[in-house]
């Protein structure tokens, strides 16, 4: 009769508090009753914390193996759901400040969404290009370097330039249109130096 209360069947039957106190004596089988348990509840949290189901899977396995080896610090075991989801939500805080900035993906995917960034040749003749329009910019009158810089570099809209020159919209397309024509001039100087 006592090989039948042994079984795993009989396991399932005891409270949470009973399978953690189990566990802290050293129990295996009542830790993955608490795996089984909870392990579905931890990767539905996991998957709304990363949004991603591999993490959240890796996660979960994660938070299992922290509180196995932290689990003689739980004071309450009526509390393992609650400290189980403490864990998660700091686990999954530190892998998400901790997360890689690239992720692999596939050959396909990745020619699809990459462009090349050129030969070391292409990126000097850049440079180069990036300085001259600095320089010719600096070459222009005070209201046409306001209004590229303002347009171009600090990407504002007609109708927030309008307001920081006090201009009407019209005003402001002529000065970008007259601007650019100048800017083109000045270039086309610096080049010919």
């Amino acid at each position: 009769m006592k090989l039948v209360e042994d079984t795993p069947r009989n396991t399932q039957a005891k409270t949470v508090s009973e399978l953690v106190l189990a566990a802290q004596a050293g129990d295996r089988e009542a830790f993955g009753e608490l795996f089984e348990r909870y392990r579905p509840a931890i990767v539905a949290l996991a998957m709304r914390r990363v949004r991603n189901a591999d993490e959240a899977e890796e996660l979960t396995q994660d938070v299992f193996v922290q509180a196995m080896q932290k689990l003689q610090q739980l004071r309450v075991p009526e509390a393992f759901g609650g400290w189980l989801r403490q864990i998660v939500h700091r686990m999954a805080i530190n892998r998400l400040t901790r997360r890689r900035a690239a992720l692999a993906c596939d050959p396909e995917t990745l020619e699809a969404t990459c462009f090349s960034i050129g030969s070391p040749d292409d990126i000097a003749e850049g440079r180069e290009q990036a300085a001259v329009i600095r320089s010719s910019i600096d070459r222009l009158g005070s209201l046409d370097q306001q209004t590229l810089k303002a347009f171009y570099l600090q990407s504002k809209s007609l109708i927030e330039m309008s307001d920081q020159f006090e201009a009407p919209v019209g005003t402001i397309k002529r000065r970008l249109h007259v601007a650019r024509k100048r800017l083109a001039k000045e270039m086309d100087v610096m080049q010919a130096v």
